[in-house]
């Protein structure tokens, strides 16, 4: 009889865990709502870099496509993310998962470059997912995104050593991705394997994404025969951006990089508006994100459908 629970403390344990919970998801979304601002600034100084007038309706309609090309491609970091939770031993829904990617997501352009991470932690935290599972996810996919990002600085060799063919660094890039995916297979990590091959996806993405804008602005045929190459080199770019501290979105730092190996290949003035005009692409196509994963429907608290992957893992 003294061994039983009393019926009060369990009932305030039960609240104070709502009410944690209640202020893990308004912190998110306040961090959802603080990126919205911040984006919308920031649009609007992209637009007035740019001479609207010169784009005809084809323009538009391109520009249009590739950012809900973009926009779409971020899934695929949402399902790298998904992975790798379950690499920690949590399973969550993939609905659930690009729901709250995309949520998250806009918080990256608040200056700090880390408040999209806290974002995703703290709805995450809020659904039931253990912190600490989150914050593991969160180290690895940044390492995991560097790595690969890294394989596409093989591609973008020529461009610093022009003395390097081109088909030597396709072919170089394809053996270490098949090495890569080989080496995770064989240490038993699928669920990293499968993250490696969502993220390379979206990054293969963005680059084409960014040669689209390179097109739009001035198409030569150049920019088709140096496809791998000037994909290679955007990835550099946005990974440099990436993992810089202070620097919303990689602002600043994602330019600079691009003007450094691009220095040779496009007209200086060409060159800085096709960069502009692949902000305003990823600003609208991040938009679009997260626009969509507030309609999507994952069910409540329980909608992360976490549960333990081990028999004997207590983390959720």
């Amino acid at each position: 009889m003294d061994n039983a629970p009393l019926p009060g403390k369990a009932v305030g344990t039960g609240m104070n865990k709502s009410r944690l919970k209640a202020s893990l998801h308004l912190l998110g979304s306040a961090l959802a709502c603080l990126g919205v601002l911040f984006v919308v600034v920031r649009l609007y100084k992209y637009t007035g870099q740019v001479n609207l007038a010169r784009f005809d309706a084809w323009d538009w309609g391109l520009t249009a496509g590739l950012a809900c090309v973009y926009g779409a491609a971020n899934v695929f970091l949402a399902c790298a993310w998904q992975h790798l939770l379950a690499f920690f031993h949590v399973e969550v829904e993939r609905k659930w998962a690009v729901k709250v990617y995309g949520l998250s997501q806009l918080a990256k352009y608040v200056p700090g470059n880390i408040f999209h991470l806290a974002g995703r932690q703290a709805l995450g935290m809020a659904a039931g997912v253990p912190a600490l599972a989150l914050g593991k996810s969160t180290v690895w996919e940044l390492a995991l995104l560097a790595v690969t990002g890294l394989l596409f600085g093989v591609l973008a060799l020529p461009l610093v050593w022009p003395s390097v063919p081109v088909s030597v660094a396709v072919g170089s890039f394809i053996v270490l991705f098949f090495s890569t995916i080989v080496i995770l297979r064989w240490l038993s990590f699928s669920s990293l394997s499968a993250a490696f091959c969502w993220q390379l996806v979206f990054l293969v993405i963005s680059g084409a994404v960014f040669l689209g804008a390179l097109a739009i602005i001035g198409p030569t045929a150049e920019t088709l025969l140096s496809l791998p190459v000037w994909s290679g080199a955007y990835v550099i770019a946005w990974l440099a951006g990436l993992v810089t501290p202070g620097a919303p979105a990689g602002v600043g730092v994602r330019e600079m990089v691009l003007l450094f190996l691009f220095r040779s290949q496009v007209v200086p003035g060409d060159l800085l508006l096709a960069i502009v005009l692949g902000r305003i692409i990823t600003v609208v196509g991040d938009i679009l994100y997260f626009t969509s994963s507030l309609m999507i429907q994952s069910g409540s608290h329980s909608g992360a459908g976490c549960r333990s992957l081990e028999k004997d893992d207590s983390s959720c």
